[in-house]
């Protein structure tokens, strides 16, 4: 695989762009189809059944073999420009970056930092994906970064329970493990299903029973960075 460095170097242009110049990397944010906001799939069943079925396969998403195109990233790519901010096949076109080594996987129209960066911009109050740009970001060991987005993720949509997991774990990462319990007492108040991150917290000696605690003056992820 190409260095971190030169993996990041493309979203680090990337963001600094306008959008117009961006755009002649990512391309524009239009589809013969959609695009469409994954958050309104439920009411667009049929729309999001002739992608699903079609393109983004139960294969697909686990990235072990194509569906409708020569290339398995192909089927992904489709997904994303009718759907650009699904958050599955946002993590599988992580993922098939890494698997094949590459920054742009045989079938993407563009490298995969791109369809984070289209999802952004379609979708800015969307906290989603930045979480799994988040996980993205940790695969390449780019940790500062990761819990960034993870903040960002938090301060688009602070009730969510995902994001309070997954930016719990993060916290647990960096050993503030204050940030930490808060992110898990958000997640497991909305009856979040996963135990890892209270075991985590166990094992570290920092769980317990508690109300809900207060984040000040030990802030959660998202209030300890500036809104961009």
């Amino acid at each position: 695989m190409k260095s971190s460095r030169a993996y990041f170097a493309v979203l680090t242009v990337l963001l600094g762009m306008g959008t117009a110049s961006a755009e002649k990397i990512c391309g524009e944010i239009k589809n013969t189809f959609g695009p469409f906001d994954y958050r309104k799939a439920a009411s667009l069943p049929e729309q999001y059944f002739l992608v699903v079925s079609t393109h983004f396969t139960s294969d697909v998403e686990h990235n072990i073999k194509g569906h409708s195109t020569d290339y398995l990233a192909g089927d992904i790519d489709y997904t994303l420009r009718a759907w650009p901010n699904h958050p599955a096949a946002l993590a599988s076109m992580s993922r098939q970056g890494i698997i094949e080594k590459s920054l742009q996987p045989r079938g993407a129209k563009w490298p995969v930092d791109c369809y984070f960066l289209r999802a952004f911009e379609f979708a800015p109050d969307d906290g989603t994906p930045h979480a799994v740009f988040a996980n993205h970001l940790y695969a390449h060991g780019k940790n500062e970064e990761a819990l960034r987005e993870f903040k960002r993720a938090v301060e688009l949509e602070p009730e969510n329970p995902t994001i309070n997991y997954n930016a719990g774990l993060a916290y647990v990462r960096t050993k503030e493990y204050d940030k930490a319990l808060y992110h898990a007492k958000k997640a497991y108040a909305q009856n979040f299903p996963l135990p890892g991150l209270k075991n985590k917290l166990v094992e570290a000696g920092k769980w317990n029973d508690e109300p809900l605690p207060d984040p000040k003056p030990s802030q959660p992820a998202g209030d300890d960075t500036p809104s961009k």
